[in-house]
């Protein structure tokens, strides 16, 4: 299996970047994880100037052809970590395009780019950092393809 993880701005901090590194060695071995990084906004103020200009390269990038974009997005179905290994099983095996995870910068995804991309995940109810967000979700893919795979490491 192949799957994109896409996300706006890079890595700042060492230990995301360690945990980062640790979780797509783990998930490496149940997929082939690539990432992608799209530059960040720099120097504006304004929020929708701000997703104005980060929204033409990824309305460009969820274009490509045999990718299935997925939006990391607060305003998505939330999953339990079962619901999610069942829906990730599903939807990898089902789609014949690879499945593209992206996360948005620090103010989320413009209107524009969330009526292109139909399908949406929240990870939770709670507010976290963008980049602190990439951890959290390489985790919760780790966790869904241990499930799937019958490996212990989840506990109910």
């Amino acid at each position: 299996m192949e799957l994109e993880v896409w996300w706006i701005g890079k890595t700042t901090d060492s230990y995301l970047h360690q945990g980062l590194s640790i979780y797509l060695k783990k998930i490496g071995h149940y997929a082939n994880v690539n990432t992608r990084e799209f530059k960040e906004a720099k120097g504006l103020k304004n929020i929708q100037s701000i997703k104005q200009f980060e929204t033409p390269a990824l309305i460009k990038a969820i274009q490509t052809p045999g990718i299935l974009p997925i939006l990391l997005d607060e305003g998505g179905t939330q999953y339990s970590s079962l619901e999610f290994a069942n829906w990730l099983s599903k939807n990898a095996h089902t789609s014949n395009r690879k499945l593209c995870f992206i996360i948005g910068g620090a103010y989320g995804f413009s209107e524009e780019i969330k009526n292109h991309v139909p399908t949406k995940i929240a990870l939770s109810e709670m507010t976290f950092t963008h980049q602190m967000i990439r951890l959290i979700f390489l985790e919760q893919l780790y966790r869904a393809f241990t499930i799937i795979n019958k490996i212990p490491y989840h506990n109910e």
